[in-house]
């Protein structure tokens, strides 16, 4: 384990030492702190990173299984089931995933900070009839240079049957959601081999099914303590290939990214209406990065985005981030089997029952855990999204963007900057530029109108941050804060 980080750093050095050859001495910045056209950087960053592709390629189907198994064999994780016993309820399920975080904690040197959260919920008046502890396991991979930067990826440990409030039946949630709890694991044990800049977070929650309760209060939790988390990633089923509609397919992966951002303010909303962004929350901006790094580095799964905030009528673990202002995507399989959701487990009329173990193709979820950990990765290695993102061109044949530096402190590893543009009926981001460290460009005869605009921090190795969108709609603060916004 050692040798392993000990190598991801040396390869940094490397490739900052021959990035240095290559480059040369650093481009003057230009008198006015902006730069145009005739001062491209000579060369950029470096475009492909390997260490993607083997991160991707390093979850391991047969762990994933052994997770699921392990999960599966507590009976029942029902929110609100036995809390006392080692072998079965709730309890004993999310012991034994602090105890997973806690083995993989221990062969990479005590580098997760492994926890409970606990949260007391009180009678709602339908799924919660008593006063009931939610508790969520959680490990914290600090990161190196801007720990208070936080990306997050989680799977619901809590299970059910057909009645919600049924805590004590056979509930094995193999798929829903013991494979997005395995995910987690897995991109812990994989992830935890390197040193990233920025913090990572993995959750395993409860409390999904009887009202997203752990996730939702874990997100008023980071937002109380001021941590910029960058992007959750929620893993909701992600182990079926065989859906209700008779598709078999182990090649597609949905994310569900909202459009319109939760916390939008009145303000927010006017500037929205006439300068567009509806299409350009953060958190639509993260699923566009997620779907780039499955096209360039894991092999044979295509991201199927899906721009809705959850599937039609239900809702996922990602929504609490959301509602307080953190970008947040949820990641589902393409084809869903409902006889295989939320159902007693059973044989009628000779059809099958229930969420099991043979349902789940392990080697599809650990594609999708692959997915995973690669764009975490990216994004903790890369600097944080540029802040102060602001757009001007209007009457002009011209457009120019301009951000805040920023802080060398928090972003040794900065590069500079890359300004992306796209057709206004664009999925995705379609023809861009690096601009060097600057904190202005102008595209020229680039008009405004016929286009949207964003730009990314850019780092030496050639990591990118996600695009943020121009002035509030996009940027990826929760609108509360912008108004003091420190930079994160």
């Amino acid at each position: 384990m050692a040798s392993i980080r000990t190598a991801g750093r040396t390869l940094v050095a490397a490739l900052g030492a021959a990035l240095l050859l290559a480059l040369g001495p650093a481009p003057a910045a230009a008198q006015d702190g902006a730069a145009s056209e005739q001062e491209l950087p000579e060369t950029g960053p470096p475009g492909e990173q390997p260490v993607l592709r083997a991160i991707s390629e390093a979850p391991s189907a047969d762990s994933i299984r052994s997770y699921v198994e392990a999960m599966v064999g507590f009976h029942t994780r029902h929110t609100l089931s036995d809390t006392v016993s080692d072998t079965l309820g709730v309890g004993a399920a999310r012991r034994w995933v602090h105890g997973k975080f806690e083995e993989i904690s221990s062969r990479c040197g005590g580098c997760l900070d492994v926890r409970y959260q606990r949260f007391q919920i009180e009678p709602d008046g339908e799924r919660i009839p008593d006063t009931t502890m939610v508790v969520n396991p959680v490990a914290i991979q600090r990161g190196t240079t801007h720990p208070n930067r936080y990306l997050v990826i989680s799977g619901h440990l809590d299970s059910r049957v057909t009645d919600i409030m049924n805590d004590t039946s056979f509930a094995p949630g193999a798929n829903d959601d013991a494979s997005g709890v395995a995910g987690a694991i897995e991109a812990a044990r994989v992830l935890s081999q390197y040193d990233f800049n920025a913090s990572i977070v993995y959750m395993g929650v409860t409390g999904e099914e009887q009202g997203l309760y752990g996730s939702s209060r874990a997100a008023e939790l980071f937002k109380e303590r001021g941590w910029h988390v960058e992007a959750m990633l929620n893993n909701d089923m992600i182990g079926n290939i065989q859906g209700i509609d008779g598709v078999v397919d182990n090649t597609v992966v949905r994310v569900f990214s909202e459009g319109t951002r939760a916390d939008e303010t009145d303000r927010m909303a006017t500037i929205r209406r006439y300068t567009g962004g509806e299409n350009d929350s953060p958190s639509r901006n993260v699923a566009r990065y997620i779907n780039g790094i499955a096209d360039d580095y894991v092999r044979n799964l295509d991201v199927m985005m899906i721009y809705r905030l959850d599937r039609f009528g239900r809702g996922g673990d990602h929504r609490g981030f959301n509602a307080v202002g953190y970008p947040a995507v949820r990641f589902t399989e393409a084809h869903e089997d409902y006889e295989h959701q939320h159902a007693d487990v059973r044989t009628e009329d000779g059809v099958e029952y229930g969420d099991t173990v043979d349902e789940v193709e392990f080697g599809y979820a650990a594609k999708v855990t692959g997915l995973n950990a690669a764009s975490l990765a990216a994004m903790a290695w890369a600097p944080k999204p540029p802040s102060g993102v602001e757009i001007d061109g209007a009457v002009d044949p011209s457009t120019t963007l301009s951000w805040d530096a920023i802080d060398p402190a928090r972003a040794p590893n900065l590069a500079g900057y890359r300004v992306y543009w796209r057709k206004t009926t664009s999925p995705t981001w379609e023809k861009s530029v690096f601009v060097g460290d600057t904190t202005e460009w102008t595209l020229e005869n680039v008009v405004i109108d016929n286009y949207l605009f964003g730009v990314a921090a850019v780092s030496e190795r050639g990591f990118e941050s996600p695009v943020v969108f121009p002035g509030p709609v996009g940027a990826f603060t929760p609108a509360s804060w912008m108004e003091d916004d420190d930079g994160g």
